[in-house]
């Protein structure tokens, strides 16, 4: 039972490359057919050589040897431009069929809902995209066409090595089983050991990730040291497993190779001697001795592959349990569409929410809210009081435990996710800034929208006296994370994206928070354009946008405990007005 599971293992994971495979038929196909005429051509080659000494050499003549160097010539010829087919299909195969892996698998994670990358960590993703799916490659690029065109060749071999001496054959044959035995023992540990040795590199990946992202708070630390000790430390226990699976390789192949050539060489003595008593010709001599190397040479390359399908087994699992993973968040089988155009109505009923990491604290507890069409809410209250969870049960990032979330009177979870994130724009308290152009960034809140539109948005956000100072302007490379630019015009590259996807409903968190005073004037008059007509919450510390607000929702413990105007809160004293002294009045 076991050597079966430890045979089945590696070909239950990969099996799920077929359907990718599926998809290239026609290079699949001309694979086979290359393959079939390589294996051919290397499985004529013995008896080509043959001919050459028996016939060639006994014949005497010049003719006879020129003839028998021809045919040899032309298989060898054969063989050459299979192969290079072969290897072409192959690797052009392999290309596609990880291509297509990678875009299958990079489209399944960014469509998991937030709770999944909460846990985990994006190197480790990132890993799994590439080094995990680079060794599929080998794979299907090289793995599966020398595996399959091993095993042709193992069989043609032990199907003319009868045909050329059945009695040495039967001994030849002695030899294979004692081969396939250390393969099948070792499968199974060589594949957990790959797979921890998998997990070791993704782990060092992810750690190189995290600390490169956050380069600048490690310098700002002097940190350097510690942090190349601790990824020095990861790519050390990386190699360590490595070298297990390293070993355990090793010792498999050496195992099969020997086995497979003792045996050759044993029944290799007893044709020699059948040659010398004369009972044998030299050319069948030396047409079973190329058959057996071949045999022997593809039993230590299916040892070879096996190896290599292990290391692919454990990768492909690895990727299969992300492809396996589901998003708790996703759309019905039939949503409803929102009404259009959207009034923006938003209702929150007895809402009650945990974060996934922290079960035992509601980020929102028994939190009911209605905002009106048009209305613009404030919410306040300390950290941690649940006013950003408000905002990712609004774009569905996730779904409360109890209660309901409604936009213009329908349930979230009747709502395809896509179309009720189209009708929210969100400015964030730290913009995302891609490491594309200014142009491409304003340009992600409105694919389709004309450079006169991002000019207008641009104007709008105040952003066009920084933009028109960049080397290119519009054009201009932005950096990595906006390292291009200050944090007050980050801010307002998000703003100008906001007021580009001109969405009904807005989300502001702490939107003027990054700025100075002068660009805070200058944002908080564009944000008042954007506002009007439009159903807005924000999420204030400061005075002015509180001010302005037609309501203001005291929170506190995931809970509201006050709400109403500035002038009425603060007379009614409690939290918001101290809130009020500590953060407004001074």
């Amino acid at each position: 039972m076991t050597d079966a599971t430890t045979l089945k293992a590696p070909i239950g994971s990969l099996r799920t490359l077929w359907p990718f495979v599926r998809r290239h038929m026609t290079l699949f196909v001309a694979w086979l057919v290359a393959l079939a005429c390589s294996s051919a051509a290397t499985l004529t080659l013995p008896s080509a050589g043959r001919r050459m000494i028996d016939e060639g050499f006994a014949a005497g003549s010049g003719a006879a040897i020129d003839q028998s160097f021809l045919f040899l010539f032309g298989v060898a010829l054969a063989l050459a431009f299979a192969t290079a087919a072969r290897f072409f299909f192959v690797s052009l195969l392999g290309e596609r069929v990880v291509a297509d892996l990678r875009e299958r698998l990079y489209a399944h994670l960014i469509g998991l809902d937030a709770g999944f990358h909460d846990r985990n960590r994006s190197g480790e993703l990132v890993s799994r995209l590439t080094a995990d799916a680079e060794l599929l490659r080998s794979v299907v690029g090289s793995g599966m066409s020398v595996a399959l065109r091993s095993s042709i060749t193992v069989i043609g071999s032990i199907v003319m090595m009868f045909v050329t001496s059945p009695r040495l054959a039967v001994f030849a044959l002695v030899g294979i089983p004692l081969t396939v035995l250390p393969i099948v023992i070792g499968g199974r540990r060589l594949r957990k050991i790959s797979r921890a040795s998998q997990d070791s590199v993704a782990d060092a990946n992810a750690l190189a990730s995290e600390t490169l992202g956050a380069v600048r708070t490690v310098q700002a630390h002097a940190r350097e040291p510690y942090e190349r000790g601790r990824f020095g430390a990861a790519l050390e226990t990386a190699v360590r497993t490595a070298r297990k699976r390293i070993g355990a390789q090793a010792i498999v192949t050496a195992v099969a190779i020997t086995l497979v050539f003792g045996a050759i060489t044993a029944v290799l003595w007893s044709g020699a001697h059948s040659v010398v008593s004369g009972a044998m010709k030299p050319g069948v001599l030396f047409e079973f001795l190329f058959y057996s190397l071949i045999g022997g040479g593809s039993i230590a390359a299916l040892a070879e592959v096996w190896n290599e399908l292990q290391r692919a087994a454990g990768g492909m699992g690895r990727i299969s349990e992300l492809l396996q993973e589901a998003p708790t968040v996703a759309p019905p089988a039939q949503p409803t569409a929102l009404p259009h155009p959207v009034r923006g109505e938003i209702a929150m009923d007895n809402v009650t929410f945990h974060y996934p990491q922290r079960p035992d604290l509601p980020a929102l507890e028994h939190f009911t809210l209605r905002v009106h069409p048009g209305e613009t809410v404030a919410l306040v209250g300390p950290s941690g009081a649940g006013k950003s969870t408000v905002f990712s049960l609004l774009l569905r990032f996730h779904d409360p435990e109890h209660g309901s979330l409604a936009v213009d009177g329908i349930n979230l979870r009747a709502l395809d996710p896509a179309q009720l994130r189209e009708a929210i724009a969100l400015v964030p308290q730290q913009p995302t800034i891609f490491a594309s152009s200014a142009r491409d960034n304003i340009r992600y809140g409105r694919l389709d929208a004309s450079d006169a539109d991002v000019d207008a948005a641009v104007t709008a956000a105040h952003a066009a006296d920084f933009i028109s100072a960049l080397p290119q302007k519009l054009d201009t490379e932005l950096g990595e994370r906006g390292a291009r630019l200050s944090g007050g015009q980050q801010q307002r590259i998000a703003i100008a994206r906001a007021l580009l996807k001109d969405a009904p409903i807005l989300l502001l968190d702490e939107a003027t928070s990054a700025l100075d005073a002068q660009s805070e004037r200058a944002v908080q008059q564009a944000l008042e354009t954007l506002m009007e007509g439009r159903t807005t919450i924000v999420i204030a510390h400061r005075l002015a946008t509180v001010l302005k607000a037609d309501r203001i929702v005291v929170m506190d413990h995931g809970r509201i405990v006050a709400e109403g105007s500035h002038a009425a809160l603060i007379a009614q004293g409690g939290l918001y007005a101290e809130l009020a002294k500590l953060q407004f009045l001074d």
